[in-house]
This record gives structure tokens, C-alpha cells and sequence, in this order.
């Protein structure tokens, strides 16, 4: 498989002094990188029984996409409060400063059908935590969490239920 990370610009000192953020835009403008990322994700998922990728806001809603379209699933939006406008459900979850909320439309939300958590990051866990919140609310099954980058030193993966399976392609 090729180097993914070849293609992810490092920025230090964003969003805030003291942060290294991993920049996938450089990643995605490289139409061989992208669809690289795309096709492991893919094969990695192919065969087995997924009825939707569930998508965290908003770069996840970029892999998301493109996972659901390879896998022929169905493709669910989770998004921050107040962004969606029909009947949804809500999880409320801490962040390091404070709490934050997300949200997914109810009817999006089907008993044990077969989800994937998607997002591009998985750093501290709280967010893809609270997707998870979300779906079981509903009896969903949980198959797997998956990530392009995974963030070891902030141990998000402790954070995560035991159970689904967890799917990071690239750590630092």
C-alpha cells in the first residue's frame, strides 16, 4: 500500500500554540492518495455485512462518502447541534473545556442494522463515544470504529466501548 503519510501536511501551533494538527486537505488533492486511503478502507470492510457508515462532522463525511459508495451501504450524517432539521436524536459529551452536542435525525437511526463509526481523526475518543451513545439509543449494532489517523499519546481508544471492532490506518 502506499505512504499515506506522505500525503498529510504537519501544522505546528494549529488551531493553538502547542498543537501539532495533522492537515489531510494535502492528503485528499492527491487523486492517487485519496483513493489509496479509500480503497484500504474498502477492502479492509469488504465481505462483511455493513448496512450504513455513520459519519462524524465534517471530515469524516469526506471518507464517509466515498466508503459507502465502494461498500454499496447506506450513509448516515452525525453533525453538531442545531444543523439538522428533522426529528433527531442527541448526545451531550465533554470536551476538554466544556461540553459539546451532537446529533443524528431519529429515523437515521435503524434497530440492528450494521453501522460503521467513521470520522478522519480519532484523538481523545469523546466524540466518536458520543456517536456511538447515538446509535445505541436506537438498538443499532456497533460493528466498527473507523479512522484515518489515530493519535496514540491521547489514548482516545481507551475511551471506546469493548465490542466493535476499531480500524485506524495510520498513528502517530
Amino acid at each position: 500500500m502506499m505512504d499515506l503519510k506522505k500525503f498529510i501536511r504537519g501544522v505546528k501551533d494549529f488551531p493553538i500554540k502547542g498543537i501539532y494538527f495533522y492537515d489531510i486537505t494535502t492528503l485528499l488533492k492527491n487523486p492517487k492518495a485519496f483513493c489509496a486511503a479509500v480503497d484500504a478502507m474498502a477492502a479492509h470492510y469488504r465481505g462483511r455485512k455493513i448496512d450504513y457508515i455513520a459519519c462524524i462532522e465534517s471530515r469524516g463525511f469526506i471518507f464517509g462518502a466515498a466508503l459507502a459508495y465502494k461498500l454499496k451501504t447506506g450513509m448516515v450524517v452525525i453533525r453538531k447541534k442545531g444543523k439538522l432539521p428533522a426529528k433527531k436524536l442527541s448526545v451531550r459529551y465533554k470536551l476538554e473545556y466544556g461540553f459539546d452536542s451532537i446529533e443524528v435525525h431519529e429515523d437515521a437511526v435503524v434497530k440492528n442494522k450494521r453501522y460503521i463509526i467513521l470520522d478522519d481523526l480519532l484523538a481523545t475518543g469523546g466524540t466518536s463515544l458520543a456517536a456511538y451513545k447515538l446509535l445505541k439509543k436506537k438498538n443499532a449494532i456497533v460493528d466498527s470504529f473507523a479512522f484515518l489517523i489515530e493519535l496514540t499519546g491521547l489514548n482516545g481508544r481507551k475511551k471506546l466501548p469493548p465490542g466493535p471492532e476499531l480500524f485506524t490506518m495510520l498513528q502517530y
